[in-house]
């Protein structure tokens, strides 16, 4: 059956958005709906391995709500999306900090990748990765 490939960005991008606005809800049960039981997700804190299951990326959730409870932002700012028939992939860049930290540095943002398969004819999130820029090195 051939995919309508902008229906395909189009859906995605309103389950990245909908993951986003469930993430600075701090709505667990709407951050894990549309992740594989498989994911694999490399975040800013560790472990270095990253957290692999959902039973590993659900645990990494509550200590960032409770951050993002004193006033963080968690944003999208631009978001891109491709799609295969049963792969796709995104990257993002988000406005994620305390009001203060935004204030001091206004161009930081958080790089977010997005690996996605098509399961029983939906889409869902096998792969996330989270990063700052390493301001420390010199350019």
């Amino acid at each position: 059956m051939h995919r309508d490939p902008e229906r395909d960005r189009e859906e995605i991008r309103g389950l990245i958005e909908r993951w986003a606005a469930a993430v600075h809800r701090g709505d667990l049960p709407a951050v894990l709906a549309d992740h594989s039981d498989d994911i694999v997700m490399y975040d800013v804190p560790p472990p270095y391995e990253g957290a692999r299951g959902i039973d590993a990326y659900r645990d990494t959730w509550p200590p960032f709500f409770d951050w993002q409870a004193q006033g963080a932002a968690f944003e999208i700012t631009d978001l891109d999306v491709t799609a295969g028939e049963d792969v796709a992939w995104a990257h993002a860049l988000l406005r994620c900090g305390m009001p203060e930290e935004l204030a001091e540095n206004p161009r930081n943002r958080l790089r977010l990748t997005i690996g996605l398969r098509r399961e029983d004819g939906r889409w869902v999130v096998a792969h996330e990765h989270h990063s700052f820029p390493d301001t420390s090195v010199p350019v």
